[in-house]
């Protein structure tokens, strides 16, 4: 276990850092939860027009469900060409392609103009959008992680992780001013593209910030050894196949602890817009401002989280998140069931509160899994992986047991499954936050999720 004595890097370069990762996280979040919001709001109608209201409603989700498919493989590809030549030049490729596909949502005729074209282009660019947000999530919280304070990790690297809810607020918000302004066929016509076409604005500012920015030092270092041992009889083994050889423990444990996390998520964020509207007679405008509301609550606690986890370990923390979510669920779906405003701000609220404390430590939790050269490929993929059985399916599986039951019961306890395997997970792994980044080869067998000797080439 490696002591935390890393430098830090100047404070001025290390916020520098911060706001290109949250700024371009922000953007790309932005990007993909307005295509779930749009999703539960108008796409059903836009693009499947033919269906039953709640039919159409489980087929546009089933295109939000093809993003998650991409993002394995933004993972490894990106995983591997990351840990390959660095995580900044693989971050500014991952904006340009999930901004040009956003925009070009945006731009995209409906069913209407040239029939089920439609919805095969839509579902085109939803996995564009998948693939490069399959890629971001990993290189961003690197980036962080790698450049900052060992003894701060867990706060610092929270910051990406707020990127998520800060898109959900800007999507969000965008959208509620929208329809707030717009009469409904205003918005069905053109108003719903007005988000998506703004996304090219936005990209324009996270390049800007994000090409200021310098390589990760720790992965410097750890190329410049690779590069220095090339001579060796002992070629460097590809980062994928290093991952699954050494790491695979680790992996799993990433793959268990987002299964919570990640259905809760979409559940209290997503598909609240379905039930609040159809179960619980809320109208879209309510549902929209009580998710606004609790994103920006979220977005605030997020770094308390991930204060709180530098002082007593990522598992504590991750673990108290998950029991608390669990806990909420039947509670969460009975204040909705009264129909009050107040009622739902607080519902969506506290869930979103309880969700920040796995998602915060998230980040610091995955990078001190992984040896460095190894390090983006084994986040990415167990945090991506995992999103294929966990989110992509979220909102899908949650409208499909409330149209076939009629009640939430069945919905809040699928997310309590979920929170029962990402209980086992982090309760099964180690703490990790006294371990250094610096650390180029993997652990020997004396540390979680390694079972190599410490001389092998990594």
């Amino acid at each position: 276990m490696a002591s935390e004595t890393t430098a830090p890097p100047p404070p001025a370069n290390l916020k520098r850092i911060v706001a290109a990762s949250l700024i371009g996280t922000t953007i790309e979040w932005y990007d993909f939860f307005l295509y779930g919001s749009a999703a539960a709001l108008v796409f059903n109608k836009l693009f499947f027009p033919d269906s039953d209201p709640l039919v159409g409603t489980l087929l546009s989700f089933l295109t939000y469900a093809v993003g998650f498919a991409a993002r394995p493989l933004g993972a490894l590809v990106f995983g591997h060409y990351g840990d390959r030549i660095g995580r900044k030049k693989l971050l500014v490729l991952s904006l340009l392609l999930m901004g040009g596909a956003t925009c070009a949502i945006g731009l995209l005729p409906t069913h209407a103009t040239i029939g089920t074209a439609a919805p095969v282009l839509l579902t085109v660019l939803r996995l564009v959008q998948g693939f490069a947000l399959g890629g971001e999530w990993g290189g961003a919280v690197l980036l962080v992680s790698e450049h900052g304070d060992a003894r701060r990790r867990g706060f610092w690297a929270s910051w990406p992780q707020t990127g998520a809810p800060a898109g959900q607020l800007l999507a969000t918000g965008v959208l509620s001013l929208l329809t707030a302004l717009l009469s409904d066929a205003a918005f069905t016509s053109w108003g719903w593209r007005v988000p998506f076409l703004l996304s090219g604005v936005l990209v324009i500012v996270g390049l800007w910030i994000r090409l200021s920015v310098d390589e990760s030092p720790v992965f410097q270092q750890a190329r410049a050894q690779a590069e220095a041992r090339k001579t060796d009889a002992a070629p460097e083994k590809l980062p994928l196949v290093a991952v699954l050889r050494y790491h695979w423990r680790d992996v799993l444990v990433a793959m268990g602890a987002r299964m919570a996390e990640n259905i809760s998520y979409y559940v209290i964020t997503a598909f609240i817009l379905v039930y609040a509207t159809t179960a619980a007679g809320v109208s879209k405008q309510t549902a929209l401002n009580a998710v606004l509301i609790a994103s920006a609550v979220h977005f605030a606690v997020i770094p308390l989280w991930g204060a709180l986890s530098d002082r007593v370990g990522r598992r504590p923390v991750y673990l108290l998140g998950a029991a608390g979510v669990g806990l909420w669920m039947f509670p969460f779906f009975s204040l909705i069931d009264t129909g009050g405003f107040g009622n739902l701000i607080v519902a969506v609220t506290v869930g979103l509160v309880l969700h920040g404390a796995m998602y915060a430590p998230q980040a610091a939790f995955f990078s001190e899994m992984f040896a460095t050269r190894m390090r983006y490929s084994g986040a990415s993929i167990g945090a991506q992986f995992a999103s294929v059985a966990a989110g992509a399916p979220a909102p899908l599986v949650a409208t499909a047991l409330l149209s076939d039951y009629g009640d939430s019961t069945p919905i809040a306890l699928y997310v309590i499954a979920a929170v029962v395997l990402t209980l086992i997970a982090v309760g099964a792994a180690k703490e990790t936050r006294h371990r250094d980044l610096a650390d180029v080869t993997v652990r020997t067998g004396s540390e979680p999720g390694a079972t190599r000797s410490p001389d092998a080439r990594v």
